[in-house]
């Protein structure tokens, strides 16, 4: 994912540790919505500590970078923007730079050695310290350079936040780290065990976003079906969906991030029935091939996975459903790939991605044999994404003639008197976009608006009626 644009789209908390301005800081934050809610509390803590925040680097004080460390070309990105406000700390125009997040947390100590002009490193569990490891970045107190705290025993509080987002949706993180063991995967090496954010907790988050003008909710996690397993015994997600239902001024639920595990009777029932819990599910596969998710580690079969698409279409009616691959992974056979390739062509997916492997260090894939050259991989990614475009096109082109509720989320860059917006079947970053052509339609409206044309991934439409 792409850095985040500043300046924020939300007013400026007032600091309330001092009422003097202690500095001005500039922030980049990379990686995953998990990351940017992280990335948000930390420009919380700072703004109530009393630092002001600046639109770009050139000039801060301070300029603090979120990074990404999940796989090899995040963080090449995230080690070239740090090389980038380095560049400009030479040149004089940034007083000091702060690393924290993901990769941080990874690479902790290494890090010095790659850009070792960096002033201070802070590790994910450090997020709640961190106007206190920017004063030492500026006042130059190199004595202490790096801080990591040990994982939470309960979830971090996610709320005060200066949000990135658009002020009409937010994304609510409803736990930390992972209890899986995906072979391919570093996450819980980063983030920690699983630990569900309590419910009452959630709700009071949920509330205090709607109240700051949130019409949409994105709810992420690293597995959401597993939310409540560690802290009630038992998968609670249905009925934080029925709580969150709910909640006042929010109008949209959507659901990322979902194993495909924990779908119980009272989740199907959820998914289908909540007015507000949108007919969409981002639900990574990763594979299909037996022999290949036994060596992922990923604890569903083929038919399983079936069984629960099936169930899912049947329980919630024109669901879209977005999944990830991975192709490539090691020992994956030419027989394998073409049955997941012939899979992707059946199944339907309306919104799809695929990653060639990465090889991970630390991961128990590398000690794994059959390791595939990188050529391979990549055109295993561009073999099975032509098969994806066909089957997105085909779906975009049906839904030309139909009518659709639409949330606005801006003007249209290219096109005067059309805005941008998104349908349920659009979560924001990853998929597609619809474009409306309205008058006086703002940021957050909902429209209902008449497909006139598909453009390629995307929709052409008219607004039809008044936007609420």
């Amino acid at each position: 994912m792409p850095a985040k644009s500043l300046p924020l789209t939300t007013a400026q908390p007032t600091p309330t540790a001092s009422t003097d301005i202690k500095g001005s800081y500039s922030f980049v934050s990379l990686g995953c919505p998990k990351n940017l809610v992280d990335s948000e509390r930390m420009l919380g803590k700072l703004a109530q500590d009393g630092y002001a925040l600046q639109p770009d680097a050139d000039g801060a004080d301070v300029v603090v970078i979120n990074t990404c460390g999940f796989i090899e070309p995040a963080r090449q990105e995230s080690l070239a923007v740090i090389r980038e406000m380095l560049d400009l700390k030479n040149q004089g125009r940034v007083g000091a730079v702060v690393v924290a997040g993901c990769m941080a947390e990874r690479h902790r100590e290494l890090l010095f050695e790659q850009v070792p002009e960096v002033d201070q490193i802070v590790g994910v569990f450090g997020r709640e310290e961190i106007a206190a490891v920017v004063d030492r970045a500026v006042l130059q107190q190199n004595e202490q350079r790096s801080l990591f705290r040990p994982a939470p025993v309960r979830a971090l509080d996610d709320t005060a936040r200066l949000r990135i987002t658009p002020r009409h949706y937010a994304y609510l993180k409803i736990s930390e780290g992972c209890d899986r063991v995906c072979t391919y995967c570093a996450i819980p090496a980063m983030r920690g065990k699983h630990l569900t954010k309590p419910m009452e907790e959630v709700i009071r988050e949920a509330h205090e976003l709607a109240a700051d003008g949130v019409r949409e909710l994105i709810v992420v996690a690293q597995d959401t079906t597993y939310y409540g397993m560690d802290l009630y015994g038992k998968p609670r997600l249905a009925e934080l969906l029925r709580a969150l239902e709910a909640v006042p001024g929010i109008e949209w639920v959507r659901l990322l991030y979902a194993y495909p595990e924990h779908f119980t009777e009272e989740l199907y029932s959820a998914l289908g029935s909540l007015k507000k819990v949108i007919p969409y599910l981002d639900m990574p596969l990763q594979h299909i091939n037996d022999r290949v998710l036994k060596r992922m580690v990923r604890r569903v079969d083929r038919e399983a996975t079936v069984k629960l698409l099936e169930r899912l279409r049947t329980a919630v009616p024109g669901i879209a459903i977005r999944t990830t691959f991975i192709v490539g992974f090691p020992g994956e056979t030419d027989a394998e790939f073409e049955e997941l390739r012939q899979f992707l062509a059946e199944a339907k997916f309306e919104r799809c991605g695929v990653f060639p492997y990465s090889p991970e260090p630390g991961t128990p894939a590398m000690k794994l044999d059959g390791h595939i050259p990188e050529d391979v991989r990549l055109a295993r990614r561009d073999a099975l994404m032509e098969v994806q475009q066909q089957v997105a096109f085909a779906h975009t082109q049906s839904r030309v003639g139909s009518e659709q509720v639409v949330i606005i989320d801006g003007p249209d860059p290219e096109f005067a008197n059309h805005c941008v917006g998104r349908t349920t079947a659009d979560a924001p970053d990853i998929d597609c976009a619809i474009r409306v052509k309205g008058k006086n339609l703002q940021p957050g409206d909902f429209i209902t608006a008449k497909v006139t044309a598909a453009d390629g991934y995307d929709l052409m439409a008219r607004a039809i009626g008044k936007p609420w």
